[in-house]
């Protein structure tokens, strides 16, 4: 059967593009015509292999209703579905065991504070640690978080289950997890599963696409994202420019 949306080569898209800056070359306009084209790869890959996870099998069906400490007291995971069909976790990366925060978890969170009003209008989402409630909602506090939901999980298996931790460990893992409702109760939807084991050669582990919008912002740049910067919890009056 014929593509009933067959697609334009990407090069000639590329060349459609009409838009030139000031002082640009020749030597420019080519090679960025020719990143455009892969770019529109990139886009068209993208969308390719969402469609290949929304079209995942059932996953399994989750094997208790988690009890997690909420901000307003015990909630189960059914619970933290809300009105929604679909609930998003984000594995947060402060166990007990742990002086303060992961700051990769803290620069994330931080982003997706200001997204939550918006992912609340179509899915649920809560971020998920090990630490005592009390100690994720100060830290939430200290960074000023207005609609990030929090929960702890230091009284369950969730994350042993769902993130691969050891509960009796000092290590965190970080990850999302995605959870559906169905006729026949809660299944697992996907998780992360790339890590250590799935990173290429002189590349920090990373998931694709990757969701942190400071490491897209900067692979944007002529520096890139680096390899031997992090995000910090706290920075210098000297690290930044008007706003650090």
């Amino acid at each position: 059967m014929a593509d009933p949306h067959p697609l334009t080569p990407a090069a000639e898209l590329a060349a459609r593009q009409p838009r030139r800056f000031p002082g640009e070359s020749a030597d420019y306009r080519r090679a960025r015509t020719a990143l455009l084209a892969e770019e529109i790869e990139l886009r068209r890959h993208i969308e390719r292999v969402a469609a290949l996870r929304r079209a995942l099998p059932p996953g399994g069906l989750v094997p208790q209703d988690y009890v997690f400490e909420g901000e307003q007291g015990p909630v189960t995971l059914s619970g933290l579905f809300g009105p929604h069909r679909t609930l998003i976790t984000y594995n947060w990366m402060f166990g007990p065991r742990r002086e303060a925060s992961c700051p990769m978890c803290t620069s994330m969170l931080a982003a997706l504070d200001g997204e939550v009003p918006d992912l609340l209008q179509r899915v649920a989402f809560v971020a998920i640690a090990r630490s005592p409630l009390p100690r994720l909602l100060a830290f939430k506090r200290e960074r000023g978080w207005q609609h990030l939901p929090v929960v702890s999980s230091g009284g369950n298996s969730f994350n042993r289950d769902y993130v691969d931790e050891d509960p009796e460990g000092s290590d965190d893992h970080a990850g999302f997890n995605v959870f559906v409702r169905t006729d026949d109760g809660i299944r697992h939807f996907c998780g992360d599963e790339m890590g250590f084991e799935t990173a290429d050669p002189g590349q920090d582990p990373r998931g694709a696409p990757d969701f942190m919008p400071l490491w897209n912002l900067l692979d944007l740049t002529p520096e890139g994202r680096g390899t031997d910067w992090y995000p910090q919890l706290h920075y210098g009056r000297a690290a930044g420019g008007c706003c650090g």
